[in-house]
């Protein structure tokens, strides 16, 4: 009996493609990054499974892949999934949860902690040669903001949430605030957490961390009008999608010193664009989308793809189908 055949989109680790290839008749991108959209599409005339990780999977591609059965994402969102389309033509979705709950967190944490202690600021200040005698500077040049016993607000209590708030308030005696579709009793317990409305979550918090999912509610959920409500010494922290946010409204907020400053790991066009104002702040911490990026978990994160892509292509229910497509498997 033949193999079901897979395409790759990007390059993974070893261990991975060995378990795919006792399975599936494989095929993969062999470049840098990912191909090209029509480059892609041009691979799928007999493809059963596509594992990827990002780029539209819409009524487009799926009519150039009239044998696909299961799109399996290295990633926890799928954004990128139309499901309405995927349905209609009873083509699997599956996801990565769960995998790199406790990586993120601690890059949310790092983020809060180099945005309120300065130190891609400051570690620029040390390495043009600025720190000497002699130059008139005071302790309080280098003053940053107390992390611990502050209180941080958390828009979107899930899984990587509850690992922030296990990290802030047992390591840092953070007060903890929440906003969230539902209200979290077990989370509450845990933490000492406060259940409150949006608008009070801004104004009491110095740390505000967005995590939400991307979806029609969530695009562009911090606007001006949220930032406003924020102290003046408050610092926003997104890991989420850069599409969350109203991006011109958070320059704005940082420009006119609405708030103190950033910590964002995405942004509304990825890879950032060079001319965006945000680059030019000391006053925010940019990094490349870097939330899930460690060896073990990005490993981690693409043999879970694998096995979800393995067990849809042989009629077994995959362990993370993303949940507007779980009727295709029940």
């Amino acid at each position: 009996m033949s193999k079901p055949k897979i395409y790759i989109t990007k390059k993974i680790p070893d261990e991975v493609l060995a378990f795919l290839e006792q399975h599936c008749e494989c095929r993969m991108w062999d470049g840098r990054g990912t191909p090209s959209r029509e480059g892609l599409l041009g691979q799928l005339a007999e493809v059963e499974g596509l594992l990827t990780s990002s780029g539209p999977i819409d009524g487009e591609l799926l009519a150039r892949a009239p044998k696909l059965r299961v799109v399996s994402s290295i990633s926890v969102g799928y954004n990128h999934f139309d499901t309405e389309a995927m349905k209609a033509r009873g083509v699997i979705g599956t996801n990565t949860p769960y995998v790199l709950d406790d990586t993120v967190a601690d890059l949310v944490l790092s983020l809060m902690l180099a945005s309120a202690r300065r130190i891609p600021e400051l570690d620029h200040f040390v390495k043009q040669g600025m720190w000497k005698k002699g130059a008139g500077l005071t302790d309080e040049d280098f003053f940053g903001l107390d992390v611990h016993h502050a209180t941080l607000g958390i828009i979107g209590m899930g899984r990587i949430g509850e690992a922030i708030a296990k990290r802030a308030v047992h390591g840092f005696d953070m007060k903890l605030l929440y906003h969230n579709r539902s209200r979290r009793p077990e989370t509450e317990e845990r933490f000492h957490a406060r259940f409150c409305g949006l608008e009070e979550l801004l104004e009491q918090s110095d740390f505000v961390v967005l995590m939400t999912p991307l979806t029609p509610e969530t695009q562009r959920f911090m606007r001006k009008e949220h930032f406003d409500r924020m102290k003046r010494s408050a610092f926003f922290i997104n890991a989420s999608r850069g599409q969350t946010v109203d991006e011109q409204a958070l320059i704005e907020a940082l420009q006119n010193g609405t708030i103190r400053g950033a910590g964002l790991d995405v942004f509304d066009t990825e890879p950032v664009q060079p001319d965006n104002p945000l680059l030019q702040m000391p006053n925010v911490v940019t990094l490349p989308h870097i939330g899930s990026a460690t060896a073990k978990t990005r490993l981690d994160m693409a043999m879970t793809a694998a096995h979800n892509l393995v067990d849809a292509l042989a009629g077994r229910k995959p362990q993370y189908v993303v949940s507007e497509l779980r009727s295709l498997v029940e």
